[in-house]
């Protein structure tokens, strides 16, 4: 998806709008297509402004957002659980089925890392 046009551009087509010309004359002084002239001014006369809408899906929901709790809890309990016992474990509490990696978003996004640690037999040496 491309990028919004720039806000000093639309903010001077509002104020044409406001002077009184149609949004398709005030595209074509900006020269931008009559299309989005006509799109932003519905947004001018609807929302009053013709800033550009947030891009993407929005934030904060999703089907992991009301198990959020739950899954703290879990690694509260046993913060040694895999990706893959979460999920298992999610299925079997919550009825909820889900990919690990789906768990594992939510985690980051929550600020849980995972610290990889190297295990080495005693009394050896270690490889350099």
């Amino acid at each position: 998806m491309s990028a919004p046009l720039p806000s000093a551009l639309r903010t001077r087509f509002q104020k044409y709008i406001e002077e009184g010309l149609s949004g398709r004359a005030a595209a074509l002084r900006l020269k931008v297509s009559p299309a989005t002239g006509a799109r932003w001014a519905r947004q001018v006369r609807n929302r009053g402004h013709a800033e550009p809408a947030p891009q993407g899906p929005p934030r904060g929901r999703g089907k992991l957002a009301p198990h959020q709790a739950f899954l703290e809890e879990l690694i509260a309990q046993d913060p040694d659980m895999t990706l893959f016992e979460l999920r298992d474990a999610l299925a079997d509490a919550e009825g909820v089925r889900v990919h690990h990696s789906s768990i594992a978003n939510l985690l980051s996004r929550l600020g849980f890392t995972y610290k990889k640690s190297l295990w080495w037999p005693p009394n050896s040496a270690v490889p350099r």
